[in-house]
């Protein structure tokens, strides 16, 4: 049986910034407000303009930055997974216009709503497919245009989130590549605890109307300090059960890339896994919480800067809404 590694990896941030100091001119906030809970200074946001408005088109980007990375061609990839909660439209999925976008022929497209843990789930997914034959290489991208599902007028959710996208070709390990490779995944959720975290309005099931279109239950709704509680405590137990599945202790870890959903959150976890800060990567203060973005965008950024490159064993812990929650485990 084959063992899938992560090849190459690309992202894509956009241009635009809205700093904390922009946010004291919108609601009831300051700097020092958002810096000590949330250890965010600024965020980029898609602006409608330009050739690059959407979804799809971050995720084209970032997919086509890792298949150069892996030193493939488009042609190359013969399944996409998208990681969004915030697809361009109902129907199609993303993956279908990166493909387009790409010319990549055909090949499996899917999108996986798994809010935060978006990532880490179509990476499992793309682990499962290599190692099966099933897929040779597979594209797996979180992209969010969480700004677009942002309620501006709620100041403890809207200095949070941040738009981007992040990817990894996953393809099968070759001769002189043993011991690197995906080496162990886990994935978990609880539907029971889905209000704590959702968008009430705009499914089918209490569709938008002329009546309610206004209405802030569009927009994402949280409860943070029961989600903080819960996030630390699975990802904390996520992260126990792939190093106990590859026999590797949290000492052995060059890098711990989390979820960028809160600095509280990402230092909570860093003690629970006795791991010092100088080993857990950090971009919240930059680019806030990009969902299923967060963590492909922090894993190019650290081999980009050469905080981990080739032989690095790397620990990715994601938790968010459904909820739903993951960890991964792989050595570049």
């Amino acid at each position: 049986m084959s063992h899938a590694m992560i090849r190459g990896t690309g992202s894509y941030i956009p241009d635009k910034v809205l700093t904390n100091s922009d946010f004291e001119k919108m609601v009831d906030t300051s700097d020092d407000w958002i810096v000590e809970r949330t250890g965010i200074k600024e965020r980029h946001v898609l602006n409608g303009t330009g050739n690059v408005r959407s979804c799809a088109d971050m995720a084209t980007i970032a997919g086509r930055r890792a298949i150069e990375d892996a030193g493939l061609k488009p042609t190359d990839i013969d399944c996409i997974v998208v990681g969004t909660v915030t697809p361009d439209y109902p129907l199609p999925a993303v993956a279908t216009m990166v493909q387009e976008n790409l010319q990549v022929g055909r090949a499996v497209v899917m999108d996986i709503v798994a809010a935060c843990a978006g990532f880490l789930y179509g990476l499992t997914v793309a682990r499962a497919f290599v190692n099966t034959g099933v897929s040779r290489n597979v594209l797996v991208i979180g992209s969010e245009h969480l700004t677009s599902i942002t309620n501006y007028e709620d100041r403890n959710t809207c200095v949070l989130f941040g738009d981007g996208a992040g990817g990894a070709v996953v393809t099968a390990g070759r001769p002189g590549e043993e011991g690197r490779g995906i080496l162990s995944t886990f994935l978990s959720g609880d539907g029971q605890y889905r209000e704590l975290l959702h968008i009430p309005l705009g499914g089918a099931l209490n569709p938008l109307t002329p009546e309610n279109v206004e209405s802030p239950d569009r927009f994402i709704k949280m409860d943070g300090r029961e989600v903080f509680k819960l996030a630390v405590r699975e990802m904390t137990d996520a992260c126990d059960r792939v190093l106990a599945e590859a026999g590797v202790t949290s000492d052995q870890l060059d890098m711990v890339i989390p979820h960028q959903a809160n600095a509280r959150i990402i230092e909570a976890l860093g003690k629970k896994l006795h791991v010092n800060s100088e080993r857990v990567y950090r971009n919240i203060e930059r680019f806030g919480n990009t969902s299923s973005a967060s963590v492909p965008i922090a894993l190019d950024e650290a081999r980009r800067t050469g905080k981990v490159g080739e032989g690095s064993l790397i620990l990715s812990v994601a938790f968010g809404g459904g909820l739903v929650w993951g960890a991964a485990l792989y050595r570049l």
